[in-house]
């Protein structure tokens, strides 16, 4: 940081966005994570609950840095060349005078980017009950705490006065998700925000279904995970995952079978506990299906008529998912539900119904939970390992957990 107090405001506002690209663009929706009882929508509410505590703050180490002025980050014996710029789309070149100490994040899929970096949680997420912290629990000494950490989507909206109470370094979002998934915020909000707290900084990654960013490129989870690491001059962690993730993937090779011994998914949100309707996805594009796509699962509906959620907003009834009958169910909005507790209400009730007990999937017990829509580098392997395991009976860890707990704890 720089030779001013780390923690005076004067520091903290010299945090300067130096170019910005913001797209307007048409109100969408989209599917998110919480209890079975939610329906799909990221503003869909959903019961907040605390997790277990952080655990280290790594030091960060200097790489691809550009400017003059020399400081020291809190906490780090590491100098770091000041001011540095680091750039995304859709906001451009964003240009730090000093490393970011406090930030909010969009989603989980951000917020585990951080944990992967070593940093303390965000002080937000969109809604904190959708960053799912129990995928740490197979992680020797990695944990979150999320008692303290703030819902931005409050009330049907987000207000910009809970941005001046955070008082963020930096919020980690893409500004046309604010302008574009609810009603409120305009180009003169998110310009406020920037020239008033920090600047944002982001990308709309899960999903590839939004109106409003067909105009800028998407990135993938390490394209995004590579440019958070430089905002945070730590890109030597993001090395040292992108190395983990490179193992993880030749481990898991030989464990998906070919294709005709890979079972048809189908993917979908049941509408509450006891599911007679269901929200249909399309496996597609986006880091919220990463977990599908590595493990080259075939999409039962994909060749059907039945849209995709996205697009259609529409629900499909039991007698149409019949017609389809895939071998296999996995189901969204349940990541709040342990395994067991998913399987003595939504699975238990598929089997006493006398519709869906029918289902191939349900006579042959392969209803599973499907994972969340925000995936980071840690909760990936998380959920691509237990959806193997779920699919096509691996039964192995495939990614190393000690190596990952070094890593978050600086020890490279």
């Amino acid at each position: 940081m720089s030779d001013a107090d780390p923690g005076s405001d004067a520091t903290r506002r010299t945090y300067l966005a130096t170019a910005a690209a913001v797209l307007g663009g048409a109100l969408a929706g989209c599917a998110s994570d919480g209890g079975s009882t939610d329906t799909p929508g990221d503003d869909a509410g959903a019961t907040d609950e605390p997790a277990s505590t952080p655990t280290d703050t790594p030091t960060p180490a200097p790489t691809d840095d550009s400017g003059t002025a020399t400081g020291t980050p809190a906490g780090t014996g590491s100098p770091v060349e000041t001011p540095y710029s680091v750039s995304i789309e859709p906001v451009g070149s964003v240009q730090f005078d000093a490393v970011p100490e406090t930030w909010v994040a969009n989603n989980g899929s951000w917020a585990d980017m951080g944990i992967a970096l070593g940093l303390e949680p965000p002080e937000g997420v969109w809604l904190k009950s959708r960053y799912h912290t129990d995928y740490y629990d197979p992680i020797p000494g990695v944990s979150v705490d999320k008692s303290d950490m703030v819902s931005l989507y409050q009330d049907g909206g987000v207000g910009t006065e809970l941005f001046y109470e955070l008082d963020a370094d930096v919020h980690v979002m893409d500004p046309n998700f604010l302008m574009n998934r609810f009603k409120g915020w305009e180009q003169s909000d998110v310009e406020e925000i920037r020239a008033e707290i920090a600047p944002l900084f982001g990308n709309c990654i899960y999903a590839q279904h939004y109106p409003w960013h067909s105009d800028y490129r998407y990135y993938t989870l390490f394209e995004a995970f590579e440019k958070l690491a430089k905002v945070f001059k730590r890109t030597d962690r993001y090395e040292a995952f992108e190395a983990v993730h490179d193992e993880f993937q030749s481990n898991l090779a030989p464990v998906v079978p070919n294709q005709g011994s890979r079972p048809e998914v189908a993917v979908l949100w049941g509408v509450g506990n006891e599911p007679v309707e269901y929200y249909p996805y399309i496996i597609g594009e986006g880091t919220g299906f990463k977990h599908l796509r590595d493990l080259r699962v075939r999409d039962a509906l994909a060749s059907t008529d039945i849209k995709d959620f996205h697009g259609s907003r529409a629900a499909i009834d039991l007698e149409t998912l019949l017609k389809v009958d895939p071998e296999v169910m996995m189901l969204r909005g349940c990541e709040a539900m342990s395994t067991s507790e998913f399987e003595d209400t939504v699975v238990l009730f598929l089997e006493d119904h006398q519709t869906a007990s029918t289902l191939t999937a349900v006579e042959n017990g392969d209803v599973y939970r499907a994972g969340g829509l925000y995936q980071g580098p840690i909760t990936s392997m998380v959920l691509t390992e237990r959806t193997a395991n779920q699919l096509y009976g691996a039964d192995a860890e495939l990614f190393d957990r000690e190596r990952v707990a070094e890593i978050v704890a600086g020890d490279l």
